[in-house]
């Protein structure tokens, strides 16, 4: 039996506000879905959302209970027809800074009551009682600021499958046992096999937990994860789910607008083999950034400055890279730590590292297309997407042989893997690279495999398609 009406409940979206690669995601896999089912996206009304939704219908109104406050549910449409629908609570969601944390990078102190909100009315919405006209048949959860949907969803004793993805393990959704009473959680719902992780409310857990199954996105983490190096504490909880044959790895996609030909945002859009088009991004990339000409390789940065994307693997990496010739760009915000030593990076080696701390779209797409290399030495990377952007763009990614980075890299092929995330394995990693760059035959071969590589959603969306029959057609 088909499922025809899907929610997709998520905390970011490309279209309204971004923060990782979730809101890539959330962007593009409803819309690959949207041509063999009803999908909508449940998203909070953010003022970044507000800002773009266009014209916005008050369909419905979701009541107050424990310390969750009542809101109304809106409905628009993007400029191409995805039905979004907004949870209107300005108490919660009308405020400076990002969606999780104020103007100083501090988490909000009633996060816990934002996401449960989030996940409320995502159950309302599905059970038909919060758009009279419309209601699920599944509901697709992202991450922890909507794993709390699924455990309602049992709560209430409602027969609506649920699929929770986990896109980072890492983030968990952990706050106080003082939380179970403000989201109206059941006392019972306490325990070790509930939503409770070391005297703490896991929302991340409540989803592994009450879901109907489980994603992640990749084959490679859905195994990692059920084990104690990469499983954050929860890999006893994904090693029950994958012996119950309830866990599932399927890896992301990217849009078609990662196109080195047509691309508008490229200063010479390129195709594959005019490797002058891809010279002329190289020189435009080091004027804009401020470094010298230069005929060595160039490396680009374009990640969250975080310990789990190997920043401080880089930054000793990056002295020997200058000192072999080659230069860096590095573009991104994160810990203050690594902002700042990559900043003094800069300013010890003027033309040949620049930093931005910041992100803007259309330049790291710049980055990407005059970069040589790539740099992702993450700890961890549950699928990645720079990883694809850079091989599209025609630059060879040098990453972790770890998650989605070990299937979408081709070792040797398309870019450079490495075994162990150490500065030794990293620069190992490295030398191969500024070793290919000296043979043109060699790094053009390469670069033609890489621009070569097809990342569509075609095929993911497929997979979830297929995953959200069996799940209904299991409930039914």
């Amino acid at each position: 039996m088909q499922p025809d009406r899907i929610l997709f409940v998520t905390s970011e979206m490309d279209d309204f506000v971004r923060v990782g690669g979730l809101a890539a995601v959330s962007a593009a896999l409803p819309r690959a879905l949207s041509h063999v089912c009803d999908i909508r996206v449940l998203v909070p009304g953010y003022p970044g959302v507000l800002a773009r939704a266009g014209d916005m219908e008050i369909v419905g109104y979701c009541g107050a209970f424990a310390a969750l406050p009542a809101c109304r549910i809106g409905r628009c449409r993007t400029p191409d027809g995805l039905t979004v629908y907004v949870v209107l609570c300005p108490e919660l969601y009308d405020r400076a800074g990002s969606p999780y944390t104020d103007e100083n990078g501090v988490d909000w102190a009633d996060n816990d009551i934002r996401f449960a909100r989030l996940a409320a009315a995502a159950v309302d919405l599905a059970a038909g009682l919060a758009d009279p006209a419309w209601n699920a048949d599944l509901v697709h959860a992202n991450d922890w600021e909507s794993a709390l949907a699924p455990a309602y969803i049992s709560w209430r004793k409602l027969d609506i499958p649920s699929i929770l993805t986990v896109h980072n393990l890492a983030y968990q959704g952990l706050f106080s046992a003082r939380t179970l009473e403000r989201i109206g959680a059941p006392r019972e719902a306490f325990r070790i096999d509930g939503i409770e992780f070391y005297d703490k409310v896991s929302f991340m857990k409540a989803g592994l937990v009450y879901a109907s199954h489980v994603t992640t996105v990749s084959e490679t983490y859905a195994r990692e994860i059920t084990t104690p190096e990469f499983g954050c504490g929860l890999d006893g909880v994904l090693r029950q789910r994958a012996q119950r044959s309830e866990l599932t790895g399927i890896i992301n996609g990217i849009d078609a607008s990662w196109d080195a030909r047509t691309c508008p945002d490229l200063h010479s859009p390129f195709e594959v083999g005019q490797w002058d088009g891809k010279r002329a991004n190289a020189d435009h990339l080091r004027r804009s950034f401020g470094l010298a000409l230069s005929d060595g390789p160039l490396f680009g940065l374009v990640a969250r400055l975080v310990h789990q994307k190997g920043v401080d693997l880089v930054l000793p990496a990056a002295e020997a890279i200058v000192q072999a010739g080659g230069q860096i760009v590095v573009m991104g915000t994160g810990e203050k730590r690594f902002e700042q030593a990559l900043s003094e990076a800069g300013r010890r080696h003027a033309g040949s590292i620049a930093v931005t701390i910041g992100f803007d779209d259309a330049e790291a797409r710049r980055v990407f297309a005059g970069s040589d290399f790539t740099l992702m030495p993450s700890r961890f990377e549950p699928c990645g997407l720079s990883q694809m952007y850079a091989q599209k763009f025609g630059s060879l990614p040098i990453g972790h042989r770890i998650g989605g980075l070990a299937e979408t890299i081709d070792d040797g092929k398309t870019g450079f893997l490495f075994g162990e995330a150490t500065v030794e394995h990293l620069f190992g990693a490295v030398c191969r690279a500024f070793s290919t760059f000296g043979s043109k035959p060699r790094l053009n071969s390469m670069r033609r495999q890489a621009m070569a590589k097809v990342f569509s959603w075609k095929d993911s969306a497929a997979s979830y398609a297929g995953l959200y029959r069996e799940q209904f057609a299991y409930r039914r």
